[in-house]
């Protein structure tokens, strides 16, 4: 039985189809927006979702360009995208956002192999290091690091820990130490930062660092 389709459906199924056919590899979430003229990621994501509800196409929100169509001969593309959520501030605390994006309709994104990242990567966000303080962890200005979310930490990981009072975020060595935490910078020139367990909430633990060298 053929598929009720609404408009929107068969334009975006259209062009996927045209666009794989033409570049070999199929389109972004952008691309089909830009292709279909609709501006919002999240009604291109919507229909998407609902076209492969119907079995008219599969998708994999944590794997670039992860489209496919059961019947067109698409090269699969295994890189995975990594959200990169914001900027924190190695040397300073600032704020991140809390929860975690599709990297389908990201503004930023860093592609990698999934040899590159731990097993259960698809909860694996990035943040862009700002400041020095982890330089002695060979984390330096500019650099990505990779994050798995977490709740918890033990003495010594290198954490992003949301300080509830300042309400600001950082990059530190995590140490609890009786009736307070320290978090330790990795930079002989810095001072650690001393918490009542109460104010500290840890938001993700460091799995990998991504360097760009000029």
């Amino acid at each position: 039985m053929k598929q009720k389709l609404s408009a929107r459906q068969q334009a975006i199924l259209n062009f996927i189809r045209e666009f794989a056919e033409a570049n070999n590899r199929p389109p972004t979430v952008r691309e089909i927006g830009a292709g279909v003229g609709v501006n919002s990621t999240s009604v291109v994501a919507y229909n998407l979702n609902q076209l492969a509800e119907k079995g008219l196409l599969r998708r994999n929100r944590n794997i670039s360009r992860g489209i496919e169509l059961p019947d067109a001969g698409i090269p699969h593309d295994d890189s995975i995208l990594v959200p990169i959520v914001g900027t924190i501030a190695a040397g300073q605390p600032i704020e991140v956002p809390e929860s975690l994006p599709d990297p389908q309709t990201w503004d930023e994104t860093v592609k990698l192999s999934p040899s590159m990242l731990p097993r259960r990567s698809d909860q694996i966000f990035a943040l862009r290091v700002k400041g020095y303080s982890m330089v002695d962890a060979l984390i330096g200005d500019g650099d990505i690091v990779l994050m798995r979310p977490q709740r918890t930490a033990e003495n010594g990981e290198t954490v992003a820990v949301w300080l509830e009072r300042e309400r600001t975020t950082t990059l530190k060595r995590f140490y609890r130490e009786g009736d307070r935490v320290r978090l330790q910078p990795a930079n002989v020139t810095m001072e650690p930062i001393y918490a009542d367990p109460d104010d500290v909430q840890v938001q993700g633990k460091l799995v990998g660092v991504i360097r760009y060298l000029q």
